[in-house]
């Protein structure tokens, strides 16, 4: 009898635990009304943009990605001649996102602009040149180990930019699957705060 009893004891215990556990979160909520509200703010926008609306629609973006050293940028939507060294957001839509990537078609990517319209990219090797200067270097491989081929020597035709980010793991306009940035595509400019 006692084996029996043993198991309803213990299930009695739990759900008791666990109805103590329950009314505790309630009550801290209702103390802590303003933090529920803004947990739950933020992950309801944070679901919107990644399953609804890919580009940023908040005028502050967070930057979770070794591209660039900036944690937190404002976002400005406004017209903007865009120059080399910008700081911009772009809808991501090159070779990559039709082939490699799928996930990644429209999904905001968050680079600099380091070539403009009517620079000259040359490549030696795996070594990347704007104008004769060194931009950095293509890897041979993405970190799933699929092949990656340097963009090809060029001039950068009208609306379209040269991308780069700071890390050397960043997926920008070295290689070709990447390639060069529509004006079209670019978002916004931003601007680091943190």
């Amino acid at each position: 009898m006692n084996a029996i009893t043993r198991p309803g004891l213990l299930s009695f215990r739990l759900l008791a635990w666990l109805g103590a556990g329950a009314r505790t979160v309630i009550a801290d909520a209702r103390r802590h009304r303003l933090v529920f509200v803004a947990f739950g703010a933020i992950w309801a926008l944070a679901l919107t943009r990644v399953f609804i609306h890919h580009t940023p629609i908040l005028p502050v973006l967070f930057n979770w990605t070794a591209s660039l050293p900036y944690r937190i940028v404002v976002v400005d939507h406004g017209p903007m001649p865009l120059a080399r060294g910008d700081l911009i957001v772009y809808a991501f839509d090159g070779e990559a996102a039709e082939r490699d990537y799928p996930g990644l078609k429209r999904q905001p990517f968050f680079k600099r602009i380091v070539g403009v319209a009517g620079d000259v990219v040359t490549v030696d090797g795996r070594d990347v040149f704007i104008n004769g200067l060194h931009v950095g270097r293509a890897k041979t491989h993405t970190f799933d180990r699929r092949p990656l081929d340097p963009i090809a020597p060029t001039v950068i035709p009208p609306g379209h930019v040269y991308v780069q980010g700071s890390s050397a793991d960043s997926f920008d306009s070295r290689y070709r699957s990447s390639g060069l940035v529509s004006t079209a595509d670019v978002v916004a400019r931003v601007r680091p705060l943190l």
